[in-house]
C-alpha cells in the first residue's frame, strides 16, 4: 500500500533517516510544461528549518528528476525522483532503539513487521511527505491547464481559529506568515502559541482549510468511488490527520434541510445561491468552490519527560531528543495541497479517454 490513486499514482519509497525519499509518478498526461522552480518552490514550502517554530532540521529538499521529463516537457513515461537526505543526525534517537514512543508508530510497526527504524520514525516520519509534494507539483502543473487552483491555509492552532468562511479573506496572504494563515493578527497570535508550546518542550495541533476553485462539473464516480470519499481517503493518509469534514460538515448539524440546501441560480449551469454541500453532491463535483477541513492531532514525540515501556513491556522514561515540529500545520499545508492536487487529476483522467 506505498502506492495511491488509479490513474495518476504516486509509488513512494524512502525513511526519513535513509539515503533518500523520491518515488514514480505514472499516468502523467505528456506534453505538460515542467517547471523546476515551481516543483522545488512547492518542496521548499514543506521543507524543514523554515523558521523559529518548525524542526531545526537543515535539508535543502533539492529534486532531482530521474525520467518522464524530455526537453521540459512530461513524455507520458513513468517519472522518476529523488531527493537526498543530507542533515540526519541518527544518533539524536538512540535511546528510543529499544522503547516505544507513546501516541507513535513504533510499538504499531514492532508488533506488525517484527522489525523498525527507530531512526526519526522510519517510513512512519512525515519526512515521506517529500513524495506527495513533488507528485502534486506535477498534478498543480496540469491543473493549470483546466484553470484549477488549489490553496489551503492553517485555519486554527489550539483554541485560536478564524473565521469558518474562506471567502472572507485573502488566502493568498497565507504565504505570507510563518504558520500560513491568512489572517496577520490571528497569525502573530497562533505564533506566539506555537513558540510558547516549543519552549515547554510540548506539541499542539489544529486544522487546515482547503479550497478547490475551477473545478468542472462531474468528477466522483458513484457508488465507491466519490470524489469526497477520495479526498477524504488522501488526507486521512497524512502523518497526525485525525479528521476530515468538507462543505458544512459537523458545522451544520445543528441546521434543518431548509437551511442547508443549496438553491439553484435561475438558468441551468448558472451555479447556486450557497454551497452548503461544499462543491459535491451525490459524491459528484457541481463545479461550485470545493472546500474541506483536516483536523491534525498534536506531534507525539515530545522533547519532555513520559512514561512510556520497553521491548519487554517493562516501564521506563523517556525523553526524546533531536529536532521536532513543535505543530506540524505550516509545513503540512503543501502537503494538503498536494495531496488534493493528485485526487483532482486523477478523478479528471478516471472521466476522460482523451489527453489534456
Amino acid at each position: 500500500m506505498n502506492t495511491f490513486g488509479k490513474i495518476y499514482t504516486i509509488t513512494s519509497f524512502g525513511e526519513s533517516h535513509g539515503a533518500g525519499i523520491g518515488g514514480v509518478i505514472d499516468g502523467m498526461p505528456a506534453g505538460i510544461d515542467v517547471d523546476m522552480n515551481f516543483i522545488q518552490a512547492e518542496l521548499s514550502r514543506r521543507r524543514p528549518g523554515q523558521s523559529a517554530i518548525t524542526t531545526g532540521r537543515n535539508e535543502a529538499d533539492e529534486v532531482e528528476i530521474l525520467s518522464g521529463v524530455f526537453e521540459g516537457k512530461t513524455t507520458g513515461c513513468p517519472i522518476g525522483f529523488i531527493v537526498r537526505n543530507t542533515n540526519q543526525h541518527s544518533q539524536d534517537y538512540e535511546n528510543m532503539r529499544c522503547l516505544f514512543r507513546p501516541s507513535h508508530a513504533d510499538f504499531t510497526y514492532q508488533q506488525k513487521y517484527g522489525i523498525r527504524d527507530h531512526r526519526g520514525g522510519g517510513r512512519s516520519s512525515a519526512r515521506i511527505t517529500i513524495s506527495r509534494c513533488v507528485a502534486g507539483a506535477f498534478a498543480k502543473l496540469a491543473l493549470r491547464q483546466l484553470g484549477i487552483t488549489i490553496q489551503a491555509y492553517t485555519s486554527q492552532v489550539g483554541n485560536i481559529s478564524i473565521d469558518r468562511d474562506y471567502k472572507k479573506y485573502d488566502l493568498s496572504l497565507a504565504e505570507t506568515n510563518a504558520v500560513r494563515c491568512p489572517d496577520a493578527e490571528k497569525a502573530v497570535e497562533m505564533e506566539n502559541l506555537i513558540k510558547e508550546v516549543k519552549a515547554d518542550g510540548d506539541t499542539i495541533g489544529g486544522t487546515i482549510t482547503c479550497v478547490i476553485k475551477g473545478c468542472p462539473v462531474g468528477l466522483g464516480e458513484p457508488e465507491f468511488g466519490k470524489l469526497h470519499q477520495s479526498l477524504g481517503a488522501a488526507m486521512l493518509s497524512i502523518n497526525a490527520v485525525k479528521g476530515f469534514e468538507y462543505g458544512e460538515g459537523f458545522n451544520g448539524l445543528d441546521m434543518r434541510g431548509s437551511e442547508q440546501n443549496d438553491l439553484f441560480n435561475e438558468g441551468l449551469g448558472n451555479g447556486m445561491k450557497t454551497n452548503h454541500s461544499g462543491g459535491i453532491q451525490g459524491g459528484i463535483s457541481n463545479g461550485e468552490d470545493i472546500y474541506f477541513r483536516v483536523a491534525f492531532k498534536p506531534v507525539a514525540t515530545q522533547l519532555r519527560e513520559q512514561e512510556t515501556i520497553d521491548l519487554e513491556g517493562n516501564p521506563t522514561l523517556l525523553k526524546a531528543k533531536g529536532r521536532h515540529d513543535p505543530c506540524v500545520l505550516p509545513r503540512a499545508v503543501p502537503v494538503v495541497e498536494a495531496m488534493a492536487a493528485i485526487v483532482i487529476l486523477d478523478h479528471y483522467l478516471i472521466g476522460k479517454t482523451t489527453k489534456l
